[in-house]
């Protein structure tokens, strides 16, 4: 449906969290979100539909939840089909679906293969425990496609803002420098300068449909088509999911000028943080190091979209003109009270996640912390059901309903069944979402005058909850009547609609990995040729050990999670 100037609109933004290959549940999401905003686009105010228009101003994320942003970007204008269900064969690859084939399909059904392979690795240069080049291969052709008349680029969507913003978190290695002036007893410098640095970063682009549309400042243009900005979204990408050490970090080349008018950033932030090297390029590692959800950012571009800057109105039902969708493969967990054993080994792990902790955390955040309301928030988290030979149901919920969940979310490079499983999680949990937990409350419908237009001709509960009790109101109003609820009843190796795989399907690994081991070890540095000597021997009489080492601690971990018979 044509848009009007004058129609109730009500914006949408997305967060994607950091998810390492479980980026397949959040493409999964993005892909039922994206067909069932376009099929209400389609009824929009015709018939018997409502006709409020949903519009998303923004999308951003961390890691692999970063990396779908750009993802989604570049799917809007080359064109998605959405991959409802399995195919007869689970490992046939779906081009078709940009979001299926750069998650699910990836480079190749045996990922960790390469992941092994020593091709990347040079003399006495080591960049990462595992050979990521496939992420390159992935994002070359995502991001910057071969000239195809295959290729049907889009126009731009109703419900995709005219400006779309995209962004990226990066831990910036370098870091913004800046300093603090203190009165001084050294007469030779009466103002001594504390230096002090800060390394969250953004790489920010405005989605454009035409070459050479106005962009604002601090925003990079982002074209595919015609190449704009495509360069530095792939290498934001690919940045952005650099897990420290088992993925190489990257480097991010950005004009001076989009760092230093940084729409993510506060102004005091920016007048503190100049820089003067044009063009800037920093080595960056994974952006969810420091900022894993970073739904406050989208909450600011929410703000100035919809003009309202308090809480008090973005968090009221019969108020708010927008909310975030935060995306979560791994929602966060009530903190455990920590062992407080004073041993080196516990000591190291409690330092690194307090560090990590520290820095994700937000204190001006806790405004928000202490409010009631959570309409400007909506959390979709894996969540997966199935019955019990005695016929009882058994709900899981978070991490452990997915299968790329284990290893720290490196568990889907071993095996496909597992990606094409959390891709169709994602969808199924998003119809769930939007179908019954997406909605503005009955009392609050005819208050708020986006819903009370919206809905003002529709009569029966077709677009209600099916929760009991709950009696919302669809914020984006499910209107294909075919839609099947039930998640996917997919083929062997499944069971109870989960993948498993045998020990062997690792224990084929071992040949592979004593190699890698052995690779690494011997490039990390240059060694003298005597200690190089020394080394690979030891390295020769030690690398089969390793190897089975580190294969029998991922075959526990896939026990763990039922992965593993």
């Amino acid at each position: 449906m044509a848009a009007k100037k004058d129609e109730p609109k009500f914006y949408l933004g997305i967060c994607m969290a950091g998810a390492v290959s479980a980026g397949a549940y959040t493409a999964g999401v993005m892909d039922y979100l994206l067909e069932a905003l376009e099929a209400y686009e389609k009824k929009r105010g015709t018939g018997g539909y409502p006709s409020h228009r949903i519009e998303i101003p923004v999308i951003g994320g961390a890691s692999a939840g970063g990396m779908t942003s750009i993802i989604t970007a570049a799917a809007l204008q080359q064109g998605i089909t959405p991959v409802k269900e399995p195919g007869a064969d689970l490992m046939a690859e779906r081009p078709e679906n940009m979001l299926y084939h750069s998650w699910v399909d990836l480079t190749d059904e045996d990922m960790f293969a390469k992941m092994l392979d020593t091709g990347d690795i040079k003399d006495a240069e080591v960049e990462s425990a595992f050979n990521c080049m496939f992420i390159d291969e992935v994002a070359k052709r995502t991001i910057t496609p071969a000239k195809s008349a295959a290729i049907n680029w889009q126009t731009r969507p109703e419900y995709i803002s005219p400006d779309m913003k995209l962004f990226t978190t990066l831990s910036n290695l370098q870091g913004f420098n800046y300093d603090v002036l203190f009165n001084s007893a050294n007469t030779s410098v009466p103002k001594r300068p504390y230096y002090m640095a800060l390394h969250n970063d953004y790489a920010c682009f405005q989605l454009n449909w035409k070459k050479g549309a106005r962009t604002p400042a601090g925003w990079m243009p982002l074209n595919i088509e015609h190449g704009e900005s495509a360069k530095e979204a792939m290498q934001s990408a690919m940045a952005t999911g650099a897990f420290p050490v088992g993925l190489k970090a990257r480097e991010v080349t950005r004009p001076a000028k989009t760092v230093n008018n940084d729409g993510l950033f506060t102004p005091n932030v920016l007048k503190a943080i100049q820089i003067d090297e044009d063009p800037y390029t920093t080595l960056n590692i994974d952006g969810g190091m420091i900022n894993n959800e970073p739904f406050d950012k989208v909450r600011q571009i929410l703000k100035d979209v919809s003009g309202q800057q308090e809480s008090a109105d973005y968090e009221n039902y019969k108020k708010f003109k927008s909310t975030i969708i935060m995306v979560a493969p791994f929602p966060s967990n009530k903190p455990s009270i920590i062992n407080k054993s004073a041993k080196l080994l516990n000591v190291i792990g409690l330092t690194l996640s307090a560090m990590i902790s520290q820095m994700r955390s937000r204190p001006w955040q806790i405004d928000d912390a202490l409010a009631d309301g959570c309409a400007g928030q909506f959390l979709i988290d894996p969540a997966r059901k199935f019955i019990k030979p005695d016929g009882d149901p058994i709900s899981i919920d978070g991490e452990r309903a997915i299968a790329c969940g284990a290893l720290g979310g490196f568990s889907g490079f071993l095996n496909k069944n597992f990606r094409v499983h959390d891709y169709f999680l994602g969808r199924h949990n998003c119809k769930i979402f939007l179908r019954d937990y997406f909605t503005i409350p009955d009392d609050a419908k005819n208050a708020n005058p986006i819903f009370r237009e919206g809905y003002k001709d529709i009569t029966g509960d077709k677009y209600r909850s099916t929760v009991p009790g709950d009696g919302g109101w669809q914020i984006i109003p499910i209107v294909d009547d075919d839609v099947d609820y039930t998640f996917p009843k997919l083929f062997k190796p499944y069971d109870k609609n989960w993948p498993v795989q045998p020990p062997e399907a690792i224990d084929k690994y071992e040949a592979a990995m004593a190699k890698r081991v052995q690779a690494v070890i011997l490039n990390i540095e240059k060694f003298k040729p005597m200690v190089k000597f020394a080394l690979r021997i030891g390295v020769l009489l030690l690398r089969g050990s390793m190897a089975r080492t580190i294969l029998g601690t991922i075959k526990k971990e896939l026990k763990t999670w039922h992965l593993m018979h």
